[in-house]
């Protein structure tokens, strides 16, 4: 008897209409190269312009399908996770490969692990050096800088400053995405954008990026604050129940400074301890609308009543920055996938351990199981 092959369920993403994204076709083929037989739901890239026969390519083993056919495979892959109802479609023991986002989503973690679906969060799959082998934390700073500069000079154009001044980027957060947001900063956010700048002789731009020793001092923070242009959150918290910035910091700012958010952490209130914005009263946003003006009547619809938002800036924020630039961000994911996909064809999920190669080991830590036995990981209520 042929043994089976592993099938794989690509489900469309339906989020907001400014989500587009799906893995591209040279993907799906290598799936097949691999042996796989590959479900993916009907119209499944057509917002991209892509047919079936583009995933397809004359082979059998890729078929279209209905969206709870493409639940309902061993695999299945989707980049931003399900809806709490979607995870009811996967069978038992199945492996969701998706952004499952452990650390702020207690709730999805208790839901996954009550069903008996296997899990892997692709934002926690880490090296031994906890540094992130799928992440695209690159574009997330450049596209949000982009955005924020792209404000910015509205209100200040040519990007000239009034005090005859280089523009001010002051960034929280020195890890992956504040490093990226340094160089991004000082090429105001757009290589193109910055060699037009140079060229009619503009002043530039600096970057300040600081740290947890001087986030934690309010009078520090008030000086660099009034000097600030564009504030930059790139932090990731150590308690995500405890803003970095406070709502009444931000009345230091410059009435014409944009807040650019890369952490995007979302507001998670029902949960004990509660979860909370990295910068205290503004909301989340995402492809459909990431500028929020002080006065947009969206800001009390994303904002809970009981988050303080009085002090109020322009805010650039998307949960999903790499999603402006779709095409791009999909074939890079890819690349980053191809060798961890590889070991999930050679070993079951319950097979993954710490003690595995390489791509073993970061496999194994963004599992539910890890993260279950992790010290991190404590039941919280729905």
């Amino acid at each position: 008897m042929a043994e089976a092959k592993i099938s794989f369920g690509f489900p469309r993403m339906m989020k907001e209409q400014g989500e587009v994204r799906v893995f591209l076709p040279e993907f799906i083929q290598y799936l097949v190269d691999l042996g796989a037989t590959v479900n993916i739901e009907e119209g499944y890239g057509s917002r991209l312009g892509l047919s079936f026969d583009d995933y397809r390519q004359g082979s059998g083993a890729v078929r279209s399908c209905t969206r709870q056919t493409a639940f309902q495979q061993d695999f299945v892959t989707v980049l931003r996770s399900p809806s709490p109802e979607e995870f009811q479609q996967l069978k038992p023991g199945c492996t969701l490969i998706s952004m499952l986002h452990f650390p702020t989503r207690p709730r999805r973690v208790n839901l996954l692990n009550d069903l008996g679906v296997n899990a892997v969060s692709l934002d926690s799959i880490v090296d031994d050096n906890n540094l992130r082998l799928v992440e695209n934390m690159k574009a997330v700073a450049w596209n949000g800088l982009e955005v924020a500069f792209d404000v910015l000079e509205e209100r200040l154009p040519g990007l000239q400053h009034p005090a005859s001044r280089p523009i001010q980027v002051l960034i929280l957060g020195t890890g992956m995405v504040g490093k990226h947001a340094v160089d991004a900063a000082t090429k105001l956010g757009n290589v193109e954008r910055n060699n037009q700048h140079m060229e009619a002789g503009g002043l530039g731009a600096v970057a300040l990026s600081i740290g947890r020793n001087i986030t934690g001092n309010p009078n520090t923070l008030e000086r660099l604050f009034q000097q600030a242009d564009i504030l930059v959150d790139a932090a990731q918290r150590r308690d995500p129940s405890e803003p970095v910035v406070r709502n009444d910091w931000i009345q230091w700012l410059p009435e014409h400074a944009v807040i650019t958010d890369l952490a995007v952490d979302p507001y998670t209130l029902d949960t004990t301890p509660p979860v909370v914005r990295g910068v205290e009263g503004i909301p989340q946003g995402d492809l459909n609308q990431y500028i929020f003006k002080p006065d947009d009547p969206s800001w009390d619809k994303t904002v809970d009543e009981s988050i303080p938002s009085q002090h109020r800036r322009t805010v650039v924020s998307c949960y999903s920055w790499p999603g402006i630039h779709p095409e791009a961000c999909m074939r890079h994911y890819a690349q980053q996938l191809t060798p961890l996909i590889e070991v999930l064809f050679e070993k079951s999920y319950d097979q993954l351990g710490p003690q595995g190669g390489y791509f073993e080991r970061a496999l194994y830590r963004g599992t539910l199981r890890a993260w279950l036995q992790s010290g991190h990981y404590e039941r919280r209520p729905r």
